[in-house]
């Protein structure tokens, strides 16, 4: 056995080791009965004996069960009494090993008695812990109002009166006795034209004034409007005739100019506490900002033609570089940067990263473009069509069985802390143990290995289901179904995806079958086939026939050809797509920008622990005035937990996007952002999110439907009481933390997928359990990733591992996508060396520097610049002198060149 697997073997991770209440603990000490004392190896027993001590054990427990069964307690509901085939267990590991191998009359009735008397309560008990579908459909954003409503905290709600008060103060002014609704075009354009002259004036107070009256004419003059929908439509209405007067552009200047309001950073950086009045500025410019990308952004089928020329316009300014010679998005990373190094507290954060995520939405592309823009580069390429849609495919399947429930994660326990007493043959089950056949292959001395803790946490296994126990304890008669048969057994009618063979697979199967069969290898030959055995030959064609070859091997191939031959293939086209700007403009502070996200992921990750030397996040959420009620300290402690919540949905949307479109671009700028997040240490931060609660996370209710905008806006204020904040939504599940979730492991998985030594930081920091755990939720998209993740760190878990979950390793046969000859449940794979992966790490480096180098160095290709080295074209060119020159001529010539040595390969570059 190697270190590693005995590493894997050892490991103890209490946090997935559930406590027993104690109140639990004194019922199940009354109901069962002291265990039998175990036998000392190598002693003998006579048979009446055993036959003897398992009747009076059979009594005695039996009674003592069907005692249990009749107690009516209420507590007893609440500790969770195990079930039938949970007491049976016990019973059956503090017995003789002989009862379970010899299968004799008292075990046999012992085992029916006990499933007849416990039946009912099993069911209950089952079905009781069985987690729900989660309905959830898998997208770039939630509804529009959704998002609209993400963008305010709890503590902004009295601004909405400010805002209206403000517009309706200078409105009147204007139009006296008259409504926005009932204006004409041309009239409600000639009203946005004062206010945009009245934008530019000098007075910071009157400034901000007009901006909250552009604000509300943004969120849909709700003052004048009866129903939430009626708001949407005039909130779209008036963004679209804000955008048209300019009113964007005057705001990104407004927004430069409190970006660098030093006198405003140096003031929040003495405070001692930063609350809401220190960002209000920002808050509304980003707000009107955030309002008008967000709704422009979204399509309509009613959207009238000037409209889809305004959003098309639109886009092509966000993603051009006209703020600066940048984008509009690498402004508001500037903004993220300056706040993590804690130059300016007082940034709207929040506001700032929903920004930021939907400005590279729109310009970007969702995941539908991605898909297009895949399938338009392949066939640029001439490439195959791709086999499926992902999230097509993903949001057509089901997800896997419930996980373990609690009972049998407290009889594990139980088990443990007696210690182990005998084989356990029903604690982990192969396929040739379902009718009490002996595994010819086990060694008998299994129990003196050390067991894996994460069994005591199985996601989707760990121990046999209750129901496959049933069929090992009585087999003749089957049980009667506790769950409909379609969610007891799934047989799929086909695998969900087409599988794929990259050309290194090929290469590496026929170097092994050459080097088996002929002795010598070809190298990188994938076609010649002779000497080779008629299986080989079929084999090599049903691999050919599933190659794939993705966008990414074309690019970093065309790379190598072009840093072998940079004079003969010339200069490279590169398409200024809104990509290509975006990473150009990124890629000088690129390690700062990554390094700033991670810091905000981490302070609002719910398992993070405030410091006093780590940044606040809740500048724009905490109120000038503290709460002194018990009210106001629940309505703040959700806004506070909802607001940690649409960060870290921010955040990881983000960075997804950004992954995805770098990779489409070009593969080493996919291959840089993520050296950038490894070597930021994002692997162990995102374990450290998920190891936590999920279920707790993904069920959570941090949301007050009553303050939600535009409910808020429109309908009457109710007074608030402990019922209303706690009277959440309806949903059995919080949208914006499932997105998170999934978003988080697919980052996870594109940082790790076909690197061996990222794939080992998942081992070292004993991802198994964690990953194993967030299984439980069931949703189709999260436990695919899950199972991804698991299966590419398999083949250094070790053998045990890998036979204590079974059932994981057939949720993976099932679920993920196939690689005909990828041996991942075996471990065998040669590229798999551990000395090399800093070598792995390092090369990796190099290509990007030199992709880097080549593409984007100013003075790229200096050595083979060409050099004109004709005398006459050199000397004749001309050279714009002095007008005062030949005053000084003489002293020139004896200072710059009688006293100087000549170089004359000088004369032959270009000045």
């Amino acid at each position: 056995m190697t270190s590693l697997e005995k590493a894997n073997i050892n490991l103890k991770d209490e946090l997935f080791s559930p406590k027993l209440p104690p109140v639990c603990s004194c019922l199940l000490s009354w109901f069962l009965p002291c265990p039998a004392p175990r036998r000392r190896k190598g002693t003998t027993n006579q048979t009446h004996v055993k036959k003897e001590r398992g009747a009076n054990v059979t009594k005695r427990r039996t009674t003592s069960c069907q005692l249990a069964l009749r107690l009516s307690l209420p507590a007893a509901r609440h500790v969770r009494v195990p079930s039938a085939a949970a007491s049976l267990k016990m019973q059956g590991d503090d017995m003789e090993v002989p009862l379970l191998n010899n299968l004799n009359d008292n075990g046999d009735r012992l085992r029916s008695k006990g499933k007849d008397v416990f039946k009912d309560q099993q069911k209950e008990s089952e079905s009781s812990m069985e987690s729900p579908n989660l309905e959830f459909e898998y997208g770039d954003t939630d509804t529009l109002m959704a998002e609209l409503s993400e963008l305010y905290s709890y503590t902004e709600e009295p601004e909405f009166a400010l805002n209206r008060d403000y517009f309706e103060e200078d409105f009147r002014s204007h139009d006296r006795g008259r409504r926005w609704i009932d204006l004409s075009a041309d009239e409600q354009r000639a009203y946005v034209m004062r206010l945009l002259d009245d934008l530019e004036v000098t007075d910071r107070d009157k400034r901000l004034k007009v901006a909250r009256a552009i604000l509300y004419l943004a969120q849909g003059v709700f003052d004048e409007c009866d129903a939430e929908a009626d708001v949407l439509r005039w909130s779209r209405h008036n963004v679209f005739l804000l955008y048209d007067m300019g009113i964007f552009t005057a705001l990104l200047e407004l927004l430069s100019m409190e970006i660098d309001n030093n006198q405003a950073c140096s003031s929040a950086v003495r405070k001692p506490a930063i609350s809401l009045a220190d960002s209000t500025e920002l808050r509304v410019l980003l707000s009107i900002m955030y309002l008008m990308v967000e709704t422009i952004r979204l399509q309509t089928e009613d959207d009238r033609p000037e409209w889809r020329a305004a959003r098309e316009a639109f886009k092509t300014e966000l993603g051009a570089p006209l703020y600066n010679g940048e984008p509009f998005s690498l402004l508001l990373f500037t903004m993220v940067t300056k706040f993590c190094s804690m130059n300016a507290p007082h940034f709207p954060m929040k506001k700032v990263l929903l920004l930021l995520w939907k400005t590279i939405l729109f310009t970007l592309g969702g995941f539908e473009e991605l898909q297009e823009m895949k399938v338009r580069g392949r066939e640029r390429l001439n490439l195959p069509p791709l086999p499926e849609d992902s999230i097509k495919v993903v949001r057509a399947m089901r997800a896997a069985s419930p996980p373990a429930s609690a009972m049998e994660l407290i009889e594990q326990q139980q088990q443990q802390k007696r210690g182990r007493r005998s084989r356990r043959p029903l604690v982990k089950q192969d396929s040739l143990d379902t009718y009490n056949e002996r595994d010819p292959f086990k060694n008998d001395d299994a129990r003196d290995e050390e067991e894996d803790p994460e069994d005591a946490d199985s996601g989707i296994e760990g121990e046999v289901d209750p129901l496959d126990r049933d069929v090992i304890i009585q087999p003749p008669p089957p049980p009667p179904p506790l769950r409909p048969p379609t969610e007891r057994v799934n047989f799929p009618k086909g695998l969900p995806w087409a599988p794929k063979v990259r050309e290194k697979d090929i290469e590496h199967f026929l170097e092994t079958s050459r080097n088996k069969f002929i002795g010598f290898t070809l190298g990188n030959d994938t076609e010649t086939l002779v000497g080779l055995p008629r299986p080989i030959h079929e084999s090599v064609k049903t691999l050919k026939q599933h190659k794939y070859i993705s966008i990414a091997e074309m690019q970093m191939k065309r790379e190598e050809e072009l840093q072998q031959c940079p004079l003969s293939l010339g200069e490279e086209d590169v398409d200024e797509t809104p990509a290509e700007t975006m990473y150009l403009g990124m890629l000088p502070n690129l390690s700062q920008y990554v390094i700033a996200l991670l810091k905000l992921l981490l302070a609002a990750a719910p398992t993070s622990k405030a410091k006093t030397d780590s940044i606040n996040i809740l500048a724009d959420v905490l109120p000038e005035e503290m709460p002194i009620t018990v009210l106001q300290s629940m309505k703040l402690g959700i806004d506070v937990n909802r607001h940690k919540e649409i960060i870290v949905k921010a955040i990881s949307a983000l960075l997804l996007l950004l992954l995805k479109h770098f990779k489409l671009n070009h593969i080493y700028q996919f291959e840089i952002v993520s050296q950038h997040l490894v070597f930021a240490n994002c692997i162990p931060l995102i374990l450290k999110f998920f190891n936590q609660n999920i279920m707790s996370y993904i069920s959570a209710k941090n949301s007050i439907c009553v303050l939600d905008f535009p409910h808020c806006a429109v309908h009457e204020m109710p007074e608030l009481t402990a019922e209303s904040l706690e009277a959440g939504d309806s949903n059995q599940f919080c949208w914006r933390n499932l997105f998170s979730c999934i978003n988080l492991l697919r980052i996870l998985n594109k940082l790790t997928k076909w690197k061996h030594s990222r794939t080992m930081m998942l081992v070292v920091f004993k991802s198994a359990p964690i990953l194993k755990r967030a299984l439980k939720v069931k949703q189709a998209m999260m436990q695919l990733y899950v199972l991804k993740l698991l299966k590419i760190q398999t083949k250094y878990l070790g053998r045990q591992w890998r036979k204590s979950n079974m059932k994981t390793m057939s949720a993976i046969y099932q679920k993920v996508r196939h690689r005909l000859n990828d041996d991942w449940a075996y471990g065998n794979d040669i590229d798999a060396r551990p000395w090399d992966f800093q070598a792995e790490e390092c090369a990796l480096r190099e290509g990007i520097e030199k992709f880097n180098s080549r593409r984007y160095d100013k003075n790229k290709n200096g050595d083979f610049a060409p050099v004109d080295n004709c005398l006459q074209s050199v000397l004749g060119q001309r050279v714009d002198l002095p007008e005062d020159f030949h005053y000084s001529y003489e002293m020139w010539l004896e200072r710059e060149v009688f006293s100087q040595p000549i170089e004359w390969e000088g004369l032959l570059q270009e000045q």
